[in-house]
């Protein structure tokens, strides 16, 4: 019997936040098991909905504030504020997002994460001890420069001349002076939630990666490329703390290479669930259900390197839970992914891209019960079927 089902998702990029999912998801479990327990679990992985989601769990608040977004115009933004008054979280997807991206203008080597380092300025400016900078949804690919020049560093050509902003312009940087740093730096801790298998250099770099995804052209990805190892190398010279392997290290090509940026200034770079949800006490509520449901855009071959599904499957594992995945998209790997006992898309039939956005909801809810329609008539199967004289298991997969 599934009394109790946990619904635990990420957010649908561009189209549903953790929130928007768990509640269409659950909308789904009634229409088939009306009389079943729903705990709901939205969960964050560092980007969108990141501030909010810690801000509830702790009793903290929002606070709004201008910044400089990814295309170079002042928009509004925010950081939160968690109970207790001593820790920041700085979202970078509320400043530096792809959805911050208008399509038109989707070019990696020219979006900023200068409004990072101002929402961390302004999170100083708070008094706090502690920030915590979530990564996840970003729509640069800078290494991070705009933030630290928010931050007071001077990035420099040959010439001596202050570079642009974008990520492109990192080929032609020569020099970094770091003494105009904010000092503020230095009396607080530094923590950023990011995937530990995104590294900003080699062939796994991050903007071969992803850069495809915020818009870049092959030839966009290569020039990325050099300018992300050029940066790698000045930026270790000139700037980083010792010892840092800001090219290849855990989680130095998260948000773009934010992370790079960010462990230079001496920042921890820690895996992002095992900072974010101990918020939620995902364990003890996943030990509970008789049945866990999560979610995401999309589950393929890198659903395992830090997603949340990958994550909520391992976690429920630890406790013997069977796991559905539903995902926008099911592409190669889908069906490999480790704890996860079933997954299921949610389209159900071809259509643009523009429509499913607009939809998503609605094709969640609709997914979700003709999924649990069909594990409930599992249920009901006899464990053996006599086919043939022959025994043979009754479970399809």
């Amino acid at each position: 019997m599934l009394n109790r089902v946990v619904v635990a998702p990420s957010g649908f990029k561009e189209s549903l936040s953790a929130e928007a999912a768990a509640d269409a998801i659950a909308a789904g479990v009634r229409r088939v098991l009306p009389g079943a327990e729903i705990d709901l679990v939205p969960l964050v992985d560092g980007g969108e909905g990141t501030a909010l989601a810690l801000a509830a769990a702790s009793g903290g608040r929002i606070v709004t504030t201008a910044a400089t977004g990814p295309v170079g115009e002042t928009i509004a933004a925010h950081f939160a504020l968690l109970g207790g008054g001593d820790t920041a979280v700085v979202e970078m997807a509320a400043v530096a997002g792809l959805s911050l991206v208008p399509r038109g203008l989707r070019d990696p080597g020219a979006t900023t994460t200068y409004g990072v380092g101002e929402l961390i300025r302004a999170a100083l400016d708070t008094g706090v001890r502690r920030i915590l900078v979530g990564c996840g949804d970003s729509g640069t690919s800078d290494g991070g420069a705009g933030a630290l020049q928010a931050l007071g560093a001077r990035l420099l050509d040959a010439e001596g001349r202050e570079l642009p902003h974008g990520g492109r312009e990192l080929t032609r940087l020569h020099r970094i002076d770091p003494t105009g740093l904010d000092a503020r730096l230095a009396e607080v801790e530094l923590l950023v939630a990011c995937n530990p298998y995104n590294v900003l250099c080699g062939e796994r770099g991050v903007a071969r990666v992803f850069g495809p995804q915020k818009g870049a052209t092959p030839a966009q990805v290569e020039e990325l490329s050099v300018a992300l190892e050029n940066w790698a190398f000045v930026l270790t010279r000139d700037a980083a703390v010792p010892e840092s392997d800001l090219r290849s290290g855990p989680g130095t090509g998260a948000s773009g290479g934010l992370g790079a940026g960010l462990a230079a200034l001496g920042a921890r770079l820690l895996p992002r669930f095992d900072v974010l949800l101990d918020h939620l006490d995902l364990d003890a509520r996943l030990a509970r259900a008789d049945l866990v449901v999560t979610a995401e855009g999309a589950l393929d071959h890198q659903t395992p390197r830090g997603k949340v599904p990958a994550e909520v499957a391992r976690r429920a594992k630890l406790h013997g839970r069977p796991v559905l995945a539903l995902a926008g998209t099911l592409g190669e790997g889908s069906g490999e992914v480790p704890g996860v006992d079933a997954c299921h898309g949610i389209l159900p039939a071809p259509m643009e891209l523009a429509e499913a956005l607009l939809r998503a909801s609605e094709l969640l809810t609709d997914a979700t019960e003709r999924a649990l329609r069909m594990i409930v008539l599992g249920t009901r199967l006899p464990a053996q079927a006599e086919v043939s004289g022959t025994q043979r298991p009754s479970s399809v997969r």
